[in-house]
């Protein structure tokens, strides 16, 4: 099932039904894992550990040296969970020494084509990245996000649970759990109330998260004085969104 093209170092582990395709070069300390497809012309560069069922397409480069003009070369890493789908042209990056020398990728994302993963980013699952999105360096994702088209998150931003960033944002602070936004630079623009309803959260819940965006954007509270209305309310969402917001560094989309 490997191509007989394709460039593989000997140092590579590759699982025995793993596809790679014409043209492919698979670099030294690589491991893929069962069920994962590689198409033409994809280089993958290690040190990187690639799980199960991955589907990486033609002209993809993954696991490649940060683009940081601190990197001399050390030994950093990637790490890609199971069935990751990841697009045309698409760039992700290992890791930093000033980091944790490590860019963590989880289970179930869609990269589309043009997505730019830069080095030391932490992103969980079920994420959606649309055309061009692009995570600068340290960005930390939750779980189900979506990134529109062309948008872009700036170095060490947070992006909580469940938020929608619009096509064409520039997020310069961190973003809180059901929150949608947009612009440049982005500001806050509701719940992101469709993705919760698609994901079965209950009408009670949304009402909660409504009353608390409220409480956040709306109310002209400060900062601590939101987080103190919001420990009043018994509901796990709300909860979510209040500890994510008292561990903002960057400060919070307002």
């Amino acid at each position: 099932m490997i191509h007989n093209t394709a460039i593989i170092d000997p140092s590579a582990k590759i699982a025995n039904d793993v596809h790679i395709g014409p043209y492919s070069v698979i670099g030294p300390n690589v491991e893929i894992g069962e069920g994962t497809w590689i198409g033409p012309h994809v280089v993958i560069q290690g040190p990187c550990r690639i799980g199960a069922h991955n589907k990486i397409y033609q002209f993809s480069s993954v696991g490649e040296a940060p683009q940081d003009l601190k990197f001399k070369g050390e030994e950093t890493f990637l790490e890609m969970g199971d069935r990751n789908i990841v697009r045309e042209f698409c760039t992700i990056n290992r890791g930093t020494a000033q980091d944790n020398s490590m860019t963590r990728i989880g289970n179930d994302n869609l990269f589309m084509a043009y997505v730019h993963i830069a080095h030391d980013c932490v992103i969980g699952n079920h994420n959606i990245f649309a055309n061009n999105a692009s995570l600068a360096g340290h960005v930390i994702l939750e779980d189900y996000i979506t990134l529109g088209g062309f948008s872009g998150v700036f170095q060490f931003c947070r992006i909580g649970s469940h938020s929608f960033i619009a096509t064409n944002s520039v997020v310069i602070k961190d973003v809180p759990p059901f929150v949608k936004v947009s612009g440049y630079y982005a500001k806050p623009f509701g719940l992101n109330t469709v993705g919760l309803q698609r994901r079965g959260f209950s009408d009670d819940t949304i009402l909660q998260l409504r009353r608390a965006y409220k409480v956040i954007y709306r109310n002209s509270l400060t900062v601590p004085q939101a987080l103190e209305e919001l420990q009043k309310v018994s509901c796990p969402e709300v909860s979510q969104m209040a500890q994510f917001i008292s561990l903002s560094n960057a400060g919070i989309v307002r």
